[in-house]
């Protein structure tokens, strides 16, 4: 599977962002999707994550509140909507396709990885 995704870059503290994650080569529709993130000199961390068919989400409680994921499977691609953004919302975006139909919460190599998008957030 490949996984693309885009949107990111820089906006000022308090904006809005919406990430996309386009994926191709797997029936996206059949698994679990995840967005993690990456500061410099920080270990990769779990953004938020939602189910195959889109009934069940989780987020980190730092983004609780102000981030939306979703995804739309006649598309094959998710989203994340990120909103009240923070300068420590500041990294590298990551989207990942599990092998089942829930997410990961956790980095691993059995998920398939997209390249990441960057979003700098300036206070």
């Amino acid at each position: 599977v490949q996984l693309q995704a885009s949107g990111g870059g820089l906006v000022q503290a308090g904006g809005s962002l919406r990430l996309s994650c386009a994926a191709s080569g797997r029936t996206f529709s059949s698994y679990g999707m995840s967005w993690f993130r990456q500061a410099p000199g920080k270990e990769r961390e779990f953004v938020a994550g939602i189910s195959s068919n889109g009934g069940r989400t989780n987020y980190a409680d730092s983004v609780k509140g102000r981030f939306t994921i979703s995804r739309d499977n006649t598309k094959n691609t998710g989203y994340l909507q990120m909103n009240s953004l923070k300068s420590e919302d500041t990294a590298v975006y990551y989207c990942a396709l599990a092998f089942g139909i829930y997410w990961y919460e956790k980095s691993t190599s059995d998920a398939s990885w997209g390249q990441g998008t960057q979003v700098t957030v300036s206070s």
